[in-house]
């Protein structure tokens, strides 16, 4: 099966349960512009997490369709196929982004290059017969902002304008258009189908998203408001706001999907409710069977806080003195082992054995008895031959009331299924072999077909020094949405 030409989307694992009338499921594949660790530098990873939070903060600040605005995975991109005729574009995935919007013709300042070795384009809806504009009058400018534009006259586009913490900036105008896409009729099985899908317009841009170092054609919001993509989709009523993913630490491959996960099975925990990321609550963190002694208000989820699982960040940030005390307990085994500083911001060591025998599991413990174990080749990155960098962070990162923030990323949800269930309001996980496969139900015919991980490799990007990562993603019976 030819995944070249395919619409490529969506976020850095992912798999979930459809539902309602669900006639088919939709492949997408995503990749990861970092891959695996060992190799990569680790200051660049920080340093794209750095970005990022500057983002995630102005979520506080901004807020797109009600429940918030859109932030800049950077670390998964993926190819989509807009238009007719149909025109590739890649995109960066996110979970906690909100719209798609992708570069559009003559945009100011947009990216012309891109150190990721791909071709970038720019939309031109003059030049599809199937495009055309979204104006202000109509429901889904108003879902959008989650209200009425007061100054709206008919034939006005619908206009957006999103601002990041860190001073990146894109403006623009909504437009429709057909989106391709691979449907799931069994076994790894699939036929083209089209999609009608609103989107933003990007005319301007300013800041780090016209940066050539990961410049890629737009963003993909996989986010909880009602302009993304999944919710788009739902309120179609051919599916449920329900996706999952599954990230390979070894291999830099996964899963990606939409659609109810019939095996394998999981538990889950409550979403902390009106966050505008996946926020959940932790209730304690034990280190080689023996918990932390905490403060009480550490994990307050007041004020937007709580613990955000987050898989566009790579490693994990953690208030100080949660980051002190676990660092603590994970080096006692090693009374003797020196630390040194790589990067001059990572603490590393030199270790000949294993590390797996040689430090503990830290166990995250959430309401509803969820449990989220890391083990020591999650949490230690091993940059040379026996040299290991530690990947748990301090990170500074602050909501405005000056509290601390817990940032779960790749290193605890990697080798893991996780499941983020918007119609419940719950997320959930399981350890689980990402390289090999997992079942979702197409509610349709009630069967139950098996959805395993694939390798994106782009011919443009062949001398690319990155891993592929690729994702499946099964949306059901998008036939319906062609307008």
């Amino acid at each position: 099966m030819d995944f070249g030409g395919r619409i490529l989307v969506l976020l850095l694992l992912i798999e979930v349960l459809m539902c309602l009338v669900v006639n088919g499921n939709v492949v997408f594949e995503v990749q990861h512009k970092y891959g695996g660790r060992r190799g990569k530098g680790l200051k660049e990873l920080r340093a794209h997490d750095s970005r990022r939070h500057g983002r995630m903060l102005a979520d506080v600040d901004f807020e797109l369709g009600g429940d918030g605005s859109p932030t800049n995975a950077a670390l998964y991109y993926t190819k989509i196929t807009i238009g007719t005729p149909p025109v590739d574009y890649h995109v960066q995935v996110d979970t906690g982004s909100d719209i798609l919007w992708v570069n559009c013709n003559k945009c100011e300042k947009c990216p012309k290059e891109s150190d990721l070795k791909i071709a970038l384009k720019q939309y031109d809806i003059s030049a599809s017969s199937t495009g055309k504009t979204v104006t202000c009058d109509q429901d889904f400018c108003d879902a959008a902002f989650n209200r009425p534009n007061p100054d709206c006259k008919v034939g006005m586009n619908c206009e957006y304008s999103v601002t990041y913490g860190d001073g990146s900036k894109t403006e623009g105008y909504f437009v429709r258009d057909y989106f391709k896409f691979d449907q799931v009729t069994g076994n790894l099985q699939t036929k083209a189908m089209n999609g009608s899908i609103a989107f933003g317009c990007s005319a301007k841009q300013s800041g780090e998203l016209g940066s050539s170092s990961e410049a890629v054609d737009g963003i993909i919001g996989f986010g909880q408001a009602n302009t993304s993509i999944l919710s788009q989709l739902a309120s179609s009523g051919k599916v449920k706001k329900v996706f999952s993913h599954c990230l390979d630490g070894a291999k830099g491959g996964g899963i990606f999907a939409i659609g109810e996960v019939v095996q394998p099975k999981l538990n889950r925990t409550r979403l902390v409710k009106n966050s505008a990321h996946y926020n959940v609550v932790l209730n304690g963190v034990e280190v080689g069977g023996q918990f932390l002694n905490l403060p009480f208000d550490l994990f307050d989820t007041g004020s937007s806080r709580g613990t955000i699982i987050d898989s566009g960040t790579t490693l994990a940030y953690l208030p100080s003195d949660l980051y002190q005390q676990l660092l603590t307990k994970m080096m006692a085994k090693q009374p003797d082992l020196k630390t040194h500083i790589v990067e001059q911001q990572f603490k590393c060591f030199w270790y000949k054995g294993n590390i797996d025998d040689g430090f503990p599991v830290v166990h995250f413990h959430f309401d509803d008895s969820l449990l989220l174990p890391v083990y020591p080749h999650d949490y230690l990155f091993e940059v040379r031959d026996t040299e290991y960098c530690i990947g748990w962070q301090t990170n500074g990162m602050q909501t405005k009331d000056g509290k601390e923030m817990t940032l779960l990323g790749d290193i605890v949800l990697s080798d893991k299924l996780v499941l983020y269930d918007l119609e419940n309001h719950t997320i959930g996980w399981t350890q689980y072999n990402c390289s090999s496969s997992i079942k979702v139900k197409d509610e349709g015919t009630g069967n139950a077909y098996d959805v395993g991980a694939h390798s994106l490799s782009p011919s443009s990007s062949r001398s690319l020094k990155v891993n592929v990562l690729s994702f499946l993603l099964l949306i059901a019976a998008l036939l319906n949405l062609i307008e």
